[in-house]
């Protein structure tokens, strides 16, 4: 299954010269609810991170996050998707590719996301609702990060 994204991967050749070592479309796409389309485009485990050999991380499964790693992940939310009210133990970096998309904070307050917009979440309780009339595509890079501790009291990943 793809989402339509290409990728492509540099790597080196025996010589140490550059190289694209990799050059296709994601085909690793999966869905675990109905709306949401999420393919792996690279991942990484342990910092710092690692850029030796040719082996391809992203034929793994994956849970949102990745333990003291990283994952590069590109999602598809059509219109009218239900929400997933959740927290990473991660710090996420968002570009909104495509479409818009809703996000809102536990807190009730709503920010629409649009083509071009970026986001930093922090380990923030938070949903993404499409509202719109077309398919809303996100890339993301989420980077292991400790859980916030605020007062004390640690808040825990969840969703």
């Amino acid at each position: 299954m793809s989402i339509g994204i290409r990728r492509v991967i540099t790597g080196h050749d025996k010589n140490g010269r550059a190289i694209v070592q990799i050059d296709e479309d994601i085909t690793n796409a999966s869905s675990g609810r109905v709306g949401v389309t999420s393919s792996v485009a690279w991942s990484t485990k342990g910092f710092p991170v690692d850029n030796e050999g040719n082996i391809d991380p992203t034929s793994g499964v994956y849970k949102t996050t990745l333990d003291n790693g990283s994952i590069f992940r590109i999602v598809r939310y059509q219109p009218g998707v239900l929400p997933r009210n959740h927290r990473t133990d991660s710090i996420d970096y968002a570009v909104v590719m495509s479409g818009q998309i809703d996000m809102e904070l536990d807190d009730g307050v709503v920010v629409t996301l649009r083509t071009g917009d970026v986001l930093v979440q922090r380990g923030t309780v938070h949903n993404w609702n499409n509202r719109y009339a077309e398919d809303c595509i996100i890339a993301f890079v989420l980077i292991s990060a400790k859980p916030v501790t605020l007062n004390g009291q640690t808040l825990s990943a969840h969703g």
